[in-house]
């Protein structure tokens, strides 16, 4: 019996893989133990370029090249027989697979919440601005009082920060590891206007022309034309930031300004419309060069440092910008009265929309995929679109629902990732290979097939020399 376990002790030094190649075992017989992960360890690499002769590919079918059929049965026999290797590895690995797409899927779901919540904050924000105007027409004031509220964003995100980290940083502490974002020294009150005016100007611009825009259009074409913005922020990042040239978003971006044209050839180039329809284009604008900027000089900010950045500029527009609507507000061009006349809860509706809309596009690009903000925001068209119809009882010309599909198709194009070339043709070479090893593999089952019946029938192959 010693001599007999040395045998096999050496069989499994020396012979191991020729053991695992063959698939007969005695009846009654326990097969050697093999650790099977080794042998496909050592087994000889096919080449990234597949198969390249028929040999190879018959040496793969019949068990070479670490490609073996019957691997986990093998496995299961093994362990029942032996009773060594248990399968104890493939719950763990069926586990976290269960935990990895558990975990997809709740990514996914939190991100068509928030998709829906983004799309909702937007059209409620353009209709609630809208019905403003009807009692209170004065579009600088808006802006600029919903721009302060911007200053709540940091205690925002420090509240959750706190209850989800529970951390023992004060606010303060927070806010000077946050405001590192303006250089390692910190804020001082040269980085402070450096930093945060250009920024605060432009988001000034953006909003105040958004809301002339709606004095002169409907909500509904105001949100298409704002989203070339998609489209203006590609030509700046092409022009400015040198981003990869794609011939995809070129044709995106002259659909979305071929829709800029058939807006306002829908009036035909007069009144109320091309005036409209230019206050939103200058908005789109304005906010793609705001965002360009951003990617520019902010691009690597974390949540907290947006935090932080948005409640700064918040702050810069409480002291700065405020002289505008009281120059605004002497000179007649808005006047709104008393204050006590104002429409408060209109305002602070505007201001809270669009301030959850800004938390809502910030954190969802942390917490979700980037592209679901993006779809949120272009849902915002048929939400707004849905309420005019159904509320201002609007009636859309052909022209401007064929402007608003092509704006839409351009941004849906804005939307394919870099490498969606690549991709595709390689998703379609991984296809045709599949279909071709089928045939191979078709092929040589009915060549085996065959190969049986001459011999059952008595036939003899003779190798051709």
């Amino acid at each position: 019996s010693g001599r007999m376990s040395g045998t096999a002790n050496d069989a499994e030094q020396r012979g191991f893989r020729l053991e695992h190649v063959r698939s007969t075992h005695l009846p009654g017989k326990a097969s050697p133990k093999v650790d099977s992960r080794s042998v496909y360890k050592d087994a000889p690499k096919v080449t990234a370029n597949g198969v390249h002769d028929i040999e190879d590919r018959i040496l793969r079918m019949t068990g070479y090249y670490g490609y073996y059929p019957g691997y986990s049965s093998h496995r299961r026999e093994e362990g029942s027989d032996s009773h060594v290797e248990t399968p104890a590895s493939e719950p763990n690995g069926e586990g976290s697979s269960y935990h990895a797409c558990a975990n997809g899927a709740l990514k996914v779901l939190g991100g068509l919440l928030v998709v829906l919540c983004v799309s909702s904050s937007w059209v409620g924000t353009t209709q609630v601005v809208q019905c403003t105007f009807t009692s209170f027409s004065c579009p600088f004031f808006i802006s600029w009082f919903s721009t302060n509220w911007n200053i709540f964003f940091f205690p925002l995100y420090y509240s959750g920060h706190m209850v989800i980290t529970r951390e023992k940083q004060t606010p303060f502490q927070k806010f000077r590891e946050c405001s590192r974002l303006f250089g390692e020294d910190g804020m001082t009150l040269k980085l402070f206007l450096k930093r945060t005016a250009p920024f605060s100007i432009l988001w000034t611009l953006t909003n105040y022309l958004y809301l002339l825009a709606l004095k002169k259009l409907t909500a509904t074409d105001v949100s298409a034309l704002y989203c070339c913005h998609k489209a203006f922020v590609f030509l700046l990042s092409w022009i400015v930031l040198k981003d990869r040239f794609m011939g995809v978003r070129i044709v995106a971006a002259i659909m979305a300004i071929t829709g800029i044209v058939m807006m306002a050839y829908a009036d035909g180039f007069h009144g109320d419309s091309i005036i409209g329809v230019a206050l939103a284009v200058g908005s789109a604008s304005t906010s793609a060069l705001y965002k360009v900027l951003f990617k520019m000089f902010l691009g690597s900010a974390n949540l907290g440092e947006i935090a932080h950045f948005f409640s700064t500029m918040g702050f810069f527009n409480l002291i700065f910008i405020s002289c505008v609507p009281i120059i605004l507000y002497f000179t007649r061009v808005e006047h709104w009265g008393s204050i006590s006349s104002l429409p408060w809860g209109y305002l602070c509706g505007v201001a809270g929309l669009w301030l959850v809309f800004n938390i809502l596009v910030n954190v969802g690009v942390v917490l979700t995929y980037p592209i679901l903000i993006s779809i949120g925001t272009l849902l915002s068209i048929p939400g707004n679109a849905a309420v005019d119809v159904l509320k201002h009882e609007v009636i859309f010309s052909v022209v401007r629902l064929s402007a608003t599909c092509i704006i839409c198709m351009g941004f849906l194009l804005l939307l394919l990732p870099e490498e969606w070339d690549t991709v595709t043709l390689r998703f379609f070479a991984a296809l045709a290979d599949k279909k071709s090893e089928e045939q191979g593999e078709e092929l040589t089952e009915s060549s085996v097939h065959t190969r049986s019946r001459s011999r059952a029938n008595g036939a003899v192959s003779i190798p051709m020399a």
